[in-house]
């Protein structure tokens, strides 16, 4: 009875290619192979992380994140300021932007000086890593190129119902 149920369970895991297939792995003496998970084989959906190494000099790079958490904390306030909503508030402590927006979600943008970049997590777009481009004397996101202001600029107006302009462009000039 159990070697005519095994031949019965053989025949219809035969049919099947994707779980029986007829390789190199063990056969279990029934001239058929189990489909093993291959060893270091990608099996997530998503692309792998785009890494950067940056030549920035870690001080260039501390000099322009704090240009440029220290200008988004102004504009967002004055931005909040200007809306007089009490849902709605920024703070920044320990290199760590938090804007809460109410229902609408909540943005948390901070410094990563292992990395030399800036980290945004948006309730929109999700996490995003920026690297300074020196030729574009901006915060880019490496898999689009879009800058974090025009991204920022973008989602803060859609969230909002209001034009909003943060002028994060060129931290390196506004330090001149």
């Amino acid at each position: 009875m159990f070697s005519r149920t095994l031949r019965v369970l053989a025949s219809r895991l035969s049919s099947t290619s994707s779980v029986v297939s007829r390789t190199r792995q063990p056969s279990y003496g029934l001239g058929l192979r189990v489909l093993l998970p291959r060893r270091h084989e990608r099996m997530m959906s998503t692309p792998p992380p785009h890494l950067n190494v940056s030549d920035l000099p870690m001080d260039r790079y501390h000099v322009l994140s704090e240009a440029t958490m220290d200008s988004l904390l102004e504009s967002l306030e004055t931005l909040l300021d200007e809306l007089a909503d009490s849902n709605y508030e920024v703070e920044y402590h320990s290199g760590v932007l938090t804007l809460y927006l109410g229902e609408k979600g909540t943005y948390v943008i901070n410094k990563q000086p292992p990395n030399k970049q800036i980290w945004l997590s948006s309730p929109f777009s999700g996490p995003k890593r920026y690297d300074y481009s020196e030729t574009d004397d901006d915060w880019l996101y490496s898999r689009d190129s879009q800058a974090l202001g025009d991204l920022l600029n973008k989602e803060l107006t859609r969230a909002l119902g209001q034009p909003v302009d943060l002028e994060l462009k060129g931290p390196a000039s506004q330090l001149q």
